[in-house]
């Protein structure tokens, strides 16, 4: 089996639900296939989290009663089977519509924790990155305060080309760049300083997954703002009403470009 083959039986397959030789030859291509292998890991990740994050629901008390009195309203003395069609139909309904809603609830819950996980975990990690580059005294990897300087650098190595807005008129100094990891992409940092303070701002383009409000951890502040279809986030223990108001002028500014 290739790639093409197997990508479809994923799913299935971590499941358990694909029959035994076609899993064999699965599984066997996965030994193979370092790519397809990634992503058989990464499904069974996320199976995990889900059965160890996802709350669980019980049927609500409306639905119990309903299917109580389904049951009280079957005929006497046939206790394991319906007679009528009607009354098939009618545990039919009850049971499809149960099972729709239970899915829709588990699938609704699921985006909604999954989503809120990813967002807690990108503002630990940018966090992370900020104390890291600071106390280890790496913060630029190219110096320049000059924005034509920086750009072509970072462009030359990333696949898409940030803005890098200049500032220093509103008191927000570019003094350089470097590279970070978030999330598995490699994005372009921009380094400013305001006052005593360094602000690291984090660009990459656009996610779903990104931070929709301003958040503090461990002292620190983290805002973000769009614009140029790119994400910027920007991590600093400057105060937090200095740090939006900046990332939003820098949204702006890159915009502009």
């Amino acid at each position: 089996m290739n790639c093409h083959s197997v990508e479809p039986l994923l799913s299935a397959y971590v499941d358990g639900e694909v029959a035994a030789y076609r899993s064999w030859l699965v599984a066997r291509h996965l030994r193979a296939c370092t790519s397809c292998a990634a992503k058989h890991q990464g499904l069974l990740t996320l199976r995990a989290r889900v059965r160890t994050e996802l709350p669980r629901f019980h049927a609500p008390a409306q639905l119990q009663a309903r299917v109580r009195a389904l049951a009280a309203d079957a005929p006497a003395g046939v206790p394991t089977r319906l007679n009528s069609q009607r009354e098939r139909w009618r545990w039919l309904t009850a049971g499809a519509l149960a099972g729709c809603a239970a899915t829709l609830i588990a699938l609704v819950a699921t985006n909604a924790v999954l989503a809120w996980r990813m967002k807690q975990d990108l503002a630990l990690e940018v966090v992370a990155l900020h104390v890291r580059a600071t106390l280890g005294d790496h913060l630029i990897e190219v110096a320049s305060s000059d924005q034509h300087t920086v750009k072509p650098w970072l462009s030359a190595r990333l696949d898409y080309s940030p803005p890098v807005p200049d500032l220093a008129s509103a008191g927000f100094t570019l003094v350089g760049a470097r590279l970070e990891a978030i999330q598995g992409q490699t994005v372009a940092t921009l380094v400013y300083r305001y006052r005593q303070h360094s602000i690291d701002v984090f660009v990459r383009p656009e996610s779903a997954h990104s931070l929709s409000a301003p958040r503090t951890l461990r002292g620190f502040h983290i805002a973000h703002a769009s614009g140029s279809a790119m994400d910027w986030l920007a991590v600093s223990d400057v105060s937090a009403d200095v740090l939006t108001a900046f990332v939003t002028q820098l949204a702006q500014a890159g915009a502009a470009q």
